[in-house]
This record gives C-alpha cells, structure tokens and sequence, in this order.
C-alpha cells in the first residue's frame, strides 16, 4: 500500500472485497444480467493468482432498481460519482450520475464489500462506456467460467486497463497476451492504436509479439 492508497482509505474507509465465488450466491435469482470485469476477469482467464482492491461487479443501468430489491436488505447501497457520495434509498432512490459506481456495504462501521459498476445499454445490448460508438451483444463481450461466473471478456478488459496502464495492468497485459487467439489479440491491437495511438506504452509489446 502506497500514500496514495492510505490517503484513499483515510478519507473512503476500508475495503474487504467480496470474491466472485461469494457474490454469486448473494446474486442467485437476480433475473437481468450480471459479469464481473476488471483485474477478476483477468484472473479467471489466466489462472494466475493476484491481488484485488475491489470487486467489480457490473449490471446495466437500468437494473439499479432489481439490484436494490436483490441486495438492500443486506448491504447500503451509495451512489459515487467522481468521490462525491449520496446514500440510494427509497428517499434518493436515483444515483448521481447514470454511469456512476454504486458502492455496497453494510453499514458505516463496515468495510465496503462490492463496486458495482452501471453500465449503459441500447436496445438491449452493451455499450461500452468508455466508446459509445462501441455496442455488442453481452454474449460476444462476455464468457462464462468454470466457476459458473460471467466475466469481461479479456481483450475488453484490457483494452480498459490499456487506459492507465499501471503496473499491475502491465502485469495482467503480461499474462493474458500469450493466452490471447488471434482475433483477440487484433482487437486489442486495433483498439490501443485508435484510442491511444502508437505511442502507447504497451503498443510495443502489441506489435512485437504479433
């Protein structure tokens, strides 16, 4: 843990992320979809074991209200937009922002279990939200793993990481690369050189080994 890390938690308070082994059993009976994204995916799909700060799960935006009925009488549901917190209750039942987080945890002497990430959709597929030009069917940016999981795809989850690219996102391009087929590793090739260019740090490796 570094300043930054501590200052973080000095102001937000702890975290104790769930797994997605745990969160599964918590979403049975949720009826609209759900998938987990982030440095998960990336674990699931490379077997190599690493650390989580969070766990990220992701529901489309219009299920906020499915995802309250499912959870709120376990955990406090709160809007965060930019670290700008409001409690979601039947009071203030909207978030802040359509493509905010929703924090969970159980109450305010608790650390905080789930960063559930509100995705947007159209016509019922998803939208990237970093690229709303960017819509595919779930099924296409998604897959399910042995554990019964729904994860990101991991040529999506890293062109996300290629965003910041910090070492632990250097250290999952590291490990998902050789495991990536062709089309995938096109996809992340194509998606770094038109968000990012070519002077990408990680545009190098890209093109190196492929």
């Amino acid at each position: 843990m570094d300043d930054e890390d501590r200052r973080f938690l000095a102001v937000y308070g702890d975290w104790d992320p769930l797994t997605p082994t745990e969160i599964a059993p918590l979403m049975d009976g949720f009826e609209p979809p759900w998938w987990i994204v982030g440095g998960h995916a990336l674990e699931a799909f490379t077997g190599v074991r690493r650390d989580h700060e969070d766990l990220d799960l992701v529901i489309f935006w219009s299920d906020l209200d499915a995802l309250r009925a499912q959870l709120g009488g376990r955990y406090h549901l709160w809007s965060n937009h930019g670290g700008t917190f409001r409690v979601i209750d039947d009071a203030q039942p909207e978030p802040l922002d359509p493509l905010c987080q929703v924090w969970l945890r159980e109450d305010a002497r608790s650390p905080w279990r789930v960063d559930c990430i509100l995705n947007p959709s159209r016509d019922g597929r998803w939208v990237s939200r970093q690229d709303d030009t960017f819509e595919a069917d779930l099924e296409d940016v998604t897959w399910i793993a042995d554990d019964g999981v729904r994860y990101l795809t991991p040529e999506v989850a890293l062109l996300f990481k290629a965003r910041q690219h910090r070492p632990k996102d250097d250290a999952d391009l590291t490990h998902a690369w050789p495991l990536l087929d062709e089309r995938q590793r096109g996809f992340l090739r194509d998606g770094v050189r038109r968000r990012y260019g070519v002077e990408h740090p990680w545009w190098e490796r890209l093109t190196r080994d492929g």
